[in-house]
């Protein structure tokens, strides 16, 4: 173990598999968060046939997963980056430059939420800090500001940013190597089948 601080990245991408990299579209946290939570959630089919008095609950589909992050962004001074113990690199002091935290703040902005002219859309995002690796899109951002110079300039602020899990559609086959009923299910009529009683025994 080197003691080197790792900071939690984010890098913007322009397409769906993660190739093209945006210029200037990296992020790194000034202070690693102290959690982050990954939401799971899986969506039922509660549909019930017109004349039944009650339906059996049905698998539907799993979303994509959601992460919830917290940033915090502050130039009063009191916060140091460590230089890398294996370099001869000073700990730099964030602190105020002129405008507080609003270029950092701005920047943030730039990587994670600003449209993205040429594919009409927000960037794709890779998310990396440790054991973390999250790739998805923006849903959700809340910035709140708490400690203002004399002049009004914000000198601290918390950001909450919820991400879409987003996997693509062939890493999503390989990992799920599922097989669709549409395809694989041969049935063999039997006197007394019928079609709707057939899809209700596969589905």
């Amino acid at each position: 173990m080197s003691g080197e601080l790792i900071k939690l990245k984010i890098k913007a991408y322009s397409d769906e598999r993660f190739s093209e990299e945006i210029s200037e579209g990296e992020f790194k946290s000034l202070l690693n968060p102290d959690k982050y939570t990954f939401n799971y959630k899986i969506e039922q089919n509660n549909n019930q046939a017109s004349g039944t008095s009650s339906s059996a609950v049905r698998f539907n589909k799993i979303p994509p997963e959601n992460l919830d992050l917290e940033f915090v962004f502050d130039r009063t001074g009191v916060v140091v980056d460590y230089g890398s113990p294996s370099t001869d690199a000073d700990d730099k002091v964030y602190k105020d430059e002129g405008n507080g935290i609003i270029d950092d703040i701005e920047k943030f902005k730039r990587v994670v939420f600003d449209y993205n002219g040429d594919n009409h859309r927000p960037n794709y995002l890779v998310i990396s800090w440790g054991t973390l690796l999250f790739k998805g899109t923006l849903t959700e951002m809340n910035i709140t500001y708490k400690l203002f110079k004399s002049d009004g300039l914000p000198l601290r602020a918390s950001v909450r940013a919820k991400f879409k899990g987003f996997v693509e559609d062939n890493l999503r086959v390989a990992r799920e190597n599922n097989s669709s009923p549409d395809l694989t299910h041969l049935r063999m009529v039997k006197e007394g089948d019928n079609l709707p009683l057939m899809t209700y025994r596969i589905y």
